[in-house]
């Protein structure tokens, strides 16, 4: 026996001193499946983009208070958050076939959408005139911050009387 092995009878980790959770797994049958899932409304990427678009709007007219210029920034912030989306969620809205092959067209999708990102961001010190890097920034994570809100607010169908 080494000097790494724990004793016998004590967990190596803390996770292991709790209960397993096997123990606690009970599966759904199918009916219990089909209305779990009649109970969960599915999130449109669409309801997130107007989301953030709307929280994009919203920053832009508070910095418009401070001036033009950094409205500017601050709007162009927020399109380096809301046109990426707005091309992931056309992506997948048309998207079809098995599982898989959605899964693969997703990860696809969203590599186009932190290129398009990227590229938008660089783009930035030649398109906007009197760029405020910070007011961009603020900009863009409010926008980008806004997708748990909405994902928060979403709202969820009453329960059907059993």
């Amino acid at each position: 026996m080494s000097n790494n092995t724990p004793p016998q009878g004590k967990p190596a980790f803390a996770d292991e001193a709790d209960a397993s959770p096997e123990d606690d797994f009970k599966p759904l049958s199918a009916d219990e499946a089909r209305r779990w899932r009649e109970t969960q409304q599915p999130l449109s990427p669409w309801r997130i983009v107007a989301w953030q678009a709307m929280a994009g709007m919203g920053a832009t007219l508070v910095a418009w208070l401070f001036g033009r210029e950094l409205a500017l920034s601050v709007a162009y912030g927020a399109l380096a958050v809301v046109l990426p989306a707005a091309v992931l969620a056309r992506a997948l809205s048309r998207q079809t076939g098995t599982a898989g092959a959605a899964l693969a067209g997703f990860f696809v999708w969203e590599l186009v959408k932190i290129a398009l990102t990227v590229v938008i961001l660089l783009a930035a010190p030649k398109l906007v005139p009197h760029l405020s890097w910070l007011a961009l920034l603020a900009g863009f994570v409010v926008t980008m911050k806004v997708y748990w809100v909405a994902a928060w607010l979403r709202p969820v169908r009453p329960k059907s009387p059993e």
